[in-house]
């Protein structure tokens, strides 16, 4: 029996996949969470074979999560379901150990498959996203693309810099670095262009 947890924001889309699951051959819907912490509270203390995680969650989203489930419960494979359709979202997911990447638009049979072959040790990525995984890589470092991040929430350069305990000037430089790399007009619009492909 496969154990799952489902991860997922929106409580009807959970609640359905939940209903939907439990009523496949060999799979046991163990537990659910509506956002990140939820997820890594409830892997740790269920275990599960399977987490079938959304990246587009509140407080933390599933790309983090993700990372966070490799270290903290090696043994637990990872399924993205998500609408997120973009390269760069792909490649994110995969640095961050998920064995699996399937498009919402997928069907409950193909869900299904997904997570009895993920549970097998297999890996998998949505034949709808397979000819354009390498289309779009992104022309930003990690550290152009952590004070990107910070500064999408609002975040002002000395705020970004004690964040990271960096310098106030090497934060305006890996912004500047990132909004040329970008070939953006000002930080607005390059954090518009690298959420578009996904890079953050």
């Amino acid at each position: 029996m496969i154990e799952v947890l489902v991860v997922e924001d929106h409580a009807v889309v959970r609640s359905g996949l939940v209903t939907l699951l439990s009523r496949e051959l060999g799979i046991r819907v163990t537990g659910q969470a509506g956002d990140g912490p939820a997820a890594l509270a409830e892997a740790e203390r269920l275990r599960p074979d399977v987490v079938l995680l959304d990246i587009a969650l509140p407080v933390m989203d599933g790309i983090a999560v993700a990372a966070a489930l490799t270290a903290q419960v090696p043994g637990c494979r990872i399924l993205m379901l998500t609408a997120l359709d973009r390269p760069g979202h792909l490649g994110r997911a995969l640095a961050a150990g998920v064995s699996g990447y399937l498009l919402k638009s997928a069907t409950l049979a193909e869900t299904a498959d997904a997570i009895r072959r993920i549970a097998a040790g297999g890996r998998l990525v949505d034949p709808r996203m397979r000819d354009r995984r390498a289309a779009e890589l992104t022309p930003l470092t990690e550290r152009e693309a952590e004070v990107l991040r910070l500064a999408a929430t609002g975040a002002h350069a000395r705020e970004i810099a004690a964040e990271l305990f960096l310098s106030v000037g090497t934060v305006r430089n890996r912004l500047s670095s990132a909004v040329g790399k970008l070939h953006a007009r000002t930080l607005v619009d390059a954090l518009r262009i690298a959420e578009h492909h996904g890079w953050l």
